[in-house]
């Protein structure tokens, strides 16, 4: 299985592929291959700034004499007019690299800011907000990076880091019981050292989860009323997540009924970048 490092590697080299393919006509025939110069990040809007290490590495990747003076790091809070870096080099190199630089940074910087913003509804709990899997495809380990800059958890990276059993494996295993045993069978069977969540409709699902025994309980779409029930069923015996349609007006609501973890897909799926421009100096 590839690493975080070489997904990324390979993410940037899609996004060239798809952005310059046989080049950038328009900079190849006005610029001269000899002009040097300069351009810098400065950020035009309020919020948390993310993937200033991965900017880097675009623009290592595409042209490794680009120097690169960073000013503002990841997590750091930025309003307008702030300058970020500054980048130095082949003016050609600047140009072609612009637009998948900014691409990244205002998508990770969008997610790291909403996920900040969500968090900050928690302060005073122990409630931690998680992002899932709805994220942009190929974009994932990035985004997830933004979430953990914006001070939120990641949940499982994907289907491979932690056992997950939701209500249609539940279904199709045959209940709450069998599911569980299989995953744990499984587990012993490949030698994995998986984590295993389920998610439970009713009480009568979280008795039985606790029953066979379970990492983390995932509570799914229940009132903030049947919430706190179910924290006081479960005692502290796992750990429990909220999840399902859970907004940043209710976050709140739920974190109060004692709960370690809300997870939020609009933390990745439908989230604005932070607005920034790349410009010469």
């Amino acid at each position: 299985m590839e690493t975080r490092d070489q997904l990324i590697d390979r993410l940037i080299e899609l996004a060239f592929l798809e952005d310059v393919g046989d080049g950038d006509h328009t900079t190849l025939s006005t610029i001269p291959a000899d002009e040097m110069g300069r351009q810098r990040l400065i950020v035009k809007e309020e919020g948390i700034l993310a993937g200033v290490e991965v900017a880097r590495r675009v623009f290592e990747w595409f042209d490794p004499s680009l120097k690169m003076t960073v000013y503002i790091n990841d997590g750091a809070r930025v309003k307008p007019g702030d300058i970020a870096f500054e980048v130095e080099g082949p003016v050609r190199s600047l140009l072609q690299t612009e637009r998948t630089m900014l691409n990244i940074m205002q998508r990770m910087s969008g997610i790291a800011t909403t996920t900040d913003r969500y968090q900050q509804r928690l302060a005073g709990l122990k409630t931690r907000v998680l992002d899932t899997r709805k994220t942009t495809p190929g974009m994932r380990m990035l985004e997830k990076e933004a979430v953990k800059i914006g001070g939120g958890c990641n949940h499982r990276i994907g289907l491979f880091d932690m056992i997950l059993i939701k209500d249609n494996h539940v279904d199709f295993a045959g209940g709450i019981k069998q599911a569980i045993r299989r995953a744990k069978e499984y587990c012993k069977e490949t030698g994995r050292d998986l984590k295993i969540e389920i998610e439970v409709r009713n009480n009568e699902e979280i008795l039985q989860a606790l029953e066979e025994g379970v990492d983390r309980i995932m509570l799914d779409n229940f009132t903030p009323e049947r919430t706190r029930e179910a924290v006081a069923l479960i005692d502290g015996r796992a750990e429990i997540e909220s999840s399902g349609g859970i907004t940043i007006d209710t976050l709140r609501d739920y974190g109060e009924c004692g709960v370690d973890f809300i997870s939020v897909g609009a933390l990745t799926h439908s989230v604005k970048g932070l607005d920034m421009s790349f410009k010469a100096f």
